[in-house]
């Protein structure tokens, strides 16, 4: 069992305050953070990734151990899926994510095999050949998938992983990252709530930088006050003024 916290952790980009003392315990599983744009749901997967620091006096432990400690060492644990990330349209699945597996400092000699790996669990080995320019959204978004899986990553972050696909494409990501989710923390960052309802073991509410609810779906769905008891008229309870 793996163990992510984060205890008191804050971030300022100047005067903004991104993340306001923020404190949670994830374990292996899989967590929907939900908040409309801007929330700091974003900002919480930079900090996660080391790709920006914490502000002073900030904690963010793995098993225990202190992320700044552990620095490299920790990293190898992550697979990071950014955002709507540009691809090479002339690199074929396979050479583009062989290139991102050196860069992840995969041994030479395992590239190959790890690259098929990855390719595979995605459903993308038909098209390991094929350049990406010719690729659909899903598929682009699959590929981006099966980077962040390199090396077995025991901590999964994907931020936005179905912007901007069609429902059938949304779908077919959703149960991907439902089948990949096994022995892993998975932390999916969305704003749409039909993507995280059926798959997420927890929900996060994000507002403002702040944690203001967290739990299961039936847990919080008990939490709706008007309406039919759904996540959506949650989300809507929470964060209504602000769409």
């Amino acid at each position: 069992m793996n163990t992510l916290s984060l205890n008191g952790v804050n971030k300022h980009y100047g005067q903004n305050h991104a993340l306001v003392d923020f404190d949670y315990d994830f374990h292996d599983g899989v967590y929907g953070l939900l908040g409309p744009n801007g929330a700091g749901k974003s900002t919480m997967m930079n900090l996660i990734t080391q790709n920006i620091p914490a502000d002073p006096d900030s904690e963010i432990l793995w098993n225990g151990e202190d992320i700044k400690k552990l620095q490299a060492k920790y990293r190898r644990k992550i697979g990071f899926m950014p955002q709507q990330q540009e691809l090479y349209p002339s690199f074929t699945a396979s050479r583009f994510v062989g290139y991102l597996a050196a860069l992840k400092g995969i041994k030479k000699e395992k590239i190959r095999d790890e690259v098929e790996r990855v390719l595979d669990l995605v459903e993308l080995s038909e098209q390991a050949d094929q350049k990406l320019g010719g690729f659909s959204g899903g598929m682009k978004q699959r590929v981006l998938i099966a980077q962040a899986l390199l090396g077995n990553p025991k901590l999964l972050i994907l931020d936005e992983p179905t912007a901007g696909l069609d429902p059938k494409q949304r779908v077919i990501t959703r149960n991907l990252i439902s089948r990949l989710s096994k022995d892993k923390i998975v932390i999916i960052s969305t704003h749409i709530v039909s993507d995280i309802e059926t798959i997420a073991d927890r929900i996060l509410l994000i507002k403002q930088g702040e944690l203001i609810d967290e739990g299961t779906v039936p847990e919080l769905c008990e939490k709706v006050k008007t309406g039919e008891k759904n996540l959506e008229n949650l989300y809507m309870q929470y964060y209504g003024d602000e769409q």
